[in-house]
């Protein structure tokens, strides 16, 4: 049978003779778009017509991440037979061949997506390839622009309202984030970015066990979505649970039967579990719990000295530094901190200042982790921000513990002055965040104030205003 143009679910031509080859590349967005367990899916359009550009492209960027000695066989392959491909194959070909390959300038790569999607701007899945990109460049706004760019053609469809969402909440913009994920959630109760861009602004809120609330109702829905997805979700249960001072047993059993637990899938993917619960322990460690979770910290700390975890994710990688450090793992955490500064010097000049604000970072969670804290206050500066470090790969929820860390350290280190300027700036932000409240108060009753009084009774209402 000869070649012939077949339409996609976008309804964008495909030079394939194959409807199997077809219906797999489908399954592969379906799954990009739900963020599903089965991504590699991908695999069998290749098999399925070996010629296929579209199904070649596709399959060596997932086989990037997931095996990379065999992405070159099919970037091969797609280059090959570019000149029978149809416009919006080569389209694809020449954003995903750029984004993939060594060296890449990240503006560049997110210029072509630009352009793939304003020809062809139903594409969801290039759209979702490029806001994960910016993500890790730290450019919310870049990714709020690229969905604006193709809202007027997608909006009925399914999914686009998670993407305008989450842009919009990292872009700070609550009120609209809100509208647009309950815009999604309606359109499909299943669509876990939705379900998970509008737990974000509840929980920015303080609105924690509405969120809880929200987020538990929706977990069923959760069993198909990746080891990352799912707890992830369940890392913002446990946050609401542990902000709305919930019993630290609430968050334990979140750990333990929703994180943790994951790990017993055959299927899992380990980092994407650690990832998450990594962000749980720091988080509960930075506010006072730490002999709860102590022997999860201890078994967690057993699988990071496995260096075949390092190097996946620079947030990962950050977080690893300072439960190897605060384990009492000094060389080891010190091998992964070079290992990132060796990582640094290979990329490209502007990539390499974008990322010093990581380092920096990396270097200060290891002297915290070590119990040094005048030397992690030295690291990040009297200016620090956390969301200046967006590019980690982190959202502002993610951001939040190193800010919370930070003014922990000024009042450990005496710096209580400094401590009560940055603490009262958050406060007028979120003046619901009971732990902010207690570290304002710590720092009013260490210069002597009598607001220490007045922040105390704060905390104490909003001990009981949440979950008891």
């Amino acid at each position: 049978m000869g070649e012939r143009l077949k339409l996609d679910r976008w309804g964008y031509q495909v030079n394939t003779f194959s409807d199997a080859c077809i219906s797999a590349i489908n399954a592969y967005y379906h799954q990009v778009l739900i963020y599903g367990r089965e991504r590699s899916v991908i695999l069998e359009a290749p098999q399925c017509d070996q010629h296929c550009v579209l199904a070649n492209i596709l399959a060596a960027h997932f086989l990037c991440s997931a095996d990379p000695s065999r992405a070159p066989l099919h970037i091969q392959a797609a280059k090959s037979r570019l000149q029978q491909a149809s416009a919006y194959e080569k389209a694809v070909f020449d954003a995903v061949s750029y984004l993939i390959s060594e060296d890449r300038d990240d503006d560049l790569a997110v210029e072509l997506h630009s352009k793939l999607l304003k020809d062809f701007p139903r594409d969801l899945v290039s759209l979702k390839r490029v806001q994960v990109l910016c993500f890790y460049m730290g450019k919310p706004d870049l990714s709020l622009n690229l969905v604006q760019q193709v809202l007027h053609e997608n909006q009925n469809e399914n999914y686009i309202y998670g993407m305008l969402a989450f842009s919009l909440l990292e872009c700070g913009q609550m009120e609209d984030a809100e509208k647009a994920a309950k815009r999604g959630f309606e359109i499909n109760k299943q669509d876990c970015w939705s379900q998970h861009a509008l737990c974000h602004v509840l929980q920015y809120e303080c609105r924690f066990r509405e969120a809880v609330e929200f987020m538990e109702e929706c977990s069923s829905s959760w069993s198909l979505c990746s080891s990352f997805m799912l707890t992830h979700n369940w890392w913002h249960v446990a946050l609401c649970y542990l902000e709305g001072n919930s019993s630290i047993k609430k968050v334990l059993e979140v750990y333990d039967y929703h994180i943790w637990k994951e790990l017993e899938r055959p299927d899992a993917a380990p980092t994407e579990v650690y990832l998450n619960a990594l962000g749980l322990l720091l988080r509960v460690y930075v506010q006072g719990h730490a002999v709860v979770f102590e022997d999860r910290l201890k078994t967690l700390v057993s699988h990071l000295t496995d260096q075949s975890t390092w190097h996946i994710e620079w947030q990962l990688d950050l977080l690893t530094i300072w439960a190897l450090a605060s384990s009492g793992e000094l060389d080891k955490a010190e091998a992964l901190f070079q290992g990132l500064k060796s990582r640094l010097s290979k990329m490209r000049k502007k990539k390499q200042q974008t990322m010093q604000r990581g380092i920096l970072l990396a270097e200060a969670l290891y002297e915290y982790g070590r119990g040094n804290h005048i030397r992690a206050l030295e690291l990040l500066g009297p200016d620090f921000s956390a969301y200046h470090c967006k590019m980690i790969g982190a959202s502002d929820e993610q951001l939040d513990v190193f800010n919370e860390l930070w003014c922990s350290m000024l009042l450990s280190t005496g710096q209580a002055t400094k401590a009560i300027e940055v603490i009262e700036k958050q406060v007028k932000k979120r003046e619901g965040a009971l732990f902010l409240w207690r570290l304002l108060e710590r720092g009013y009753s260490m210069t002597g104030k009598q607001e220490a009084r007045i922040a105390g009774e704060k905390a104490l209402a909003l001990e009981t205003s949440y979950f008891k």
